[in-house]
């Protein structure tokens, strides 16, 4: 048997198992997901807030978040959340669906703490802002109370130097704003504006009503620069800086004498992607593409003829609980 012919074979054998694999995959996210551990006892939650602030990534899953809060809101058992906050921000429609989903939960009665991280900026301090008591590490940066709301890039000079003609055919004068090739005019930066400055106001009045202070105030502080934890304690965005393990510590202890027959537990919320078999086959694939199997060019191209029908982006979402 030729090495050519071998290395074919092998392709027609990997290609039979990712066709089997992307049915299980498939198959797998019609099953139910599965329930959440059941404490036996009063517990805390700490919820992590990780990466940027956006429908989903690697980091971060909205769905996943929201669905949380609810449970957490639900459960007898949860007696309150201590957020731990490590993001730069993100997405206006995120961060406030997080913060009222937050703010009802705190409205139910239930303890609510915010801890920020490395980095607790622009949504990541705005949904902080749900919290009743925000601690911050001495190495936090945090603030960037700001919003952007869009990007021009303006390429039409470059397009006419080298006589490129691209059209766009709309139906309203300002439906192909902020496109490459559409000039930004007087009125449609006015309009980007307003939406800018609409999501400012909803940011700092959010921010003024959370740490009760004046608005006119906030609006100082608020031009999208961060602080450090010094700097945010003494402008009264935070209310403390500490270590992690005791504010955990503290926001435990203040539940004393609640049910003191009964232990407090903690509990480690995180959102976790779930590595698929087809994640787990295409990073397999790229790396015999690296070692190109002694160079066969058969068996060197199979990444390439997998990536036709599993693009390298591909990912089956599960969603879960992690207990620590």
């Amino acid at each position: 048997m030729t090495k050519k012919t071998s290395g074919l074979i092998i392709f027609i054998v990997i290609m039979a198992l990712a066709l089997a694999l992307v049915v299980l995959s498939v198959l797998s996210g019609k099953i139910e997901k599965p329930p959440v551990k059941m404490m036996g006892s009063d517990y805390v939650a700490v919820l992590s807030i990780t990466g940027v602030i956006q429908a989903e990534n690697q980091t971060y899953n909205q769905e996943w978040l929201l669905t949380t809060i609810q449970h957490l809101k639900n459960d007898r058992k949860n007696l309150g959340i201590l957020l731990h906050i490590d993001s730069p921000g993100g997405a206006v429609y995120e961060a406030d669906a997080v913060y009222l989903a937050l703010a009802d939960y705190a409205g139910s009665g239930k303890k609510l703490w915010a801890y920020l991280g490395s980095l607790a900026a622009s949504g990541g301090y705005y949904i902080a802002c749900a919290g009743d008591y925000i601690i911050a590490n001495r190495n936090t940066l945090t603030g960037s109370i700001g919003v952007i709301s869009s990007q021009s890039v303006d390429l039409t000079g470059l397009l006419d130097r080298y006589g490129v003609k691209v059209t766009t055919i709309t139906a309203g004068k300002n439906k192909n704003m902020l496109n490459f090739n559409s000039p930004l005019t007087g009125e449609q930066r006015e309009i980007m504006q307003s939406i800018a400055d609409e999501c400012y106001e909803q940011f700092v009045g959010i921010v003024a009503g959370a740490r009760n202070l004046p608005l006119g105030d906030v609006k100082t502080l608020a031009d999208g620069r961060v602080y450090t934890a010094a700097q945010a304690l003494k402008a009264s965005l935070i209310d403390e800086i500490d270590t992690f393990d005791a504010a955990l510590d503290r926001f435990i202890r203040g539940f004393s004498g609640f049910r003191q027959e009964r232990r407090i537990e903690t509990v480690y919320l995180e959102y976790t992607p779930k590595t698929t078999f087809v994640d787990f086959f295409l990073q397999s694939a790229r790396s015999v593409r690296s070692a190109a199997w002694d160079g066969n060019p058969v068996t060197a191209a199979i990444p390439d003829a997998l990536a036709v029908w599993l693009p390298p982006d591909i990912r089956f979402p599960a969603y879960y609980y992690q207990l620590k």
